[in-house]
C-alpha cells in the first residue's frame, strides 16, 4: 500500500543570482534585482514528500520524527539565516536559485533516506514561486 507522507519546514537565507562568467549588464539584464549585489532574502518553505509502503507493525511509511530531525540537522541548520552565497560550501559555484537550492537539498536528503523510499522536493521561494525537484 504505497503511501505519501509529508513535512513542511522553514528557513530564511540571502542570495544574489549572479553568473560570474557574465558582464554586470547581462547579470543585471538576466537577473534584475535579484541580482543585488547587497543580496536579499526570502522567507523558504520546505516539503519533503516521501513515498514508500506502509508497515504494518508501526503504521508509518517514515518516521516523522526522524524525518523532522533530519531536516532540521542537514538542511534547516546548514543554510537558516545564512547567507547562501558566501556561508555555504554548497554554493561557492553555484547559482543559488530555487531550482538548485531544491536540487542541492534533495541530494543532501537523498544521502539520508533509504532508497526504498521515493523522495520529493518542493520548494517556496515566495508564496507564488516554487519548484518541485525531481520529476
Amino acid at each position: 500500500m504505497k503511501t505519501a507522507v509529508f513535512r513542511k519546514a522553514n528557513f530564511n537565507s540571502a542570495h544574489r543570482l549572479n553568473n560570474s562568467k557574465w558582464s554586470e549588464e547581462k547579470n543585471n539584464e538576466v537577473f534584475g534585482l535579484c541580482n543585488n549585489p547587497n543580496y536579499h532574502g526570502h522567507n523558504y518553505e520546505l516539503i519533503v514528500k516521501v513515498v514508500g509502503n506502509v508497515d504494518p507493525e508501526t503504521g508509518y511509511v517514515f518516521d516523522m520524527k526522524v524525518l523532522n530531525d533530519i531536516i532540521k540537522n542537514e538542511i534547516i541548520e546548514r543554510f537558516d539565516h545564512r547567507n547562501l552565497n558566501l556561508d555555504t560550501l554548497e554554493f561557492k559555484n553555484l547559482n543559488p536559485t530555487a531550482e538548485n537550492i531544491a536540487k542541492v537539498i534533495y541530494e543532501i536528503l537523498r544521502e539520508k533516506i533509504s532508497f526504498a523510499f521515493e523522495l520529493e522536493i518542493t520548494l517556496y521561494e515566495t508564496p507564488r514561486n516554487f519548484v518541485v525537484y525531481p520529476l
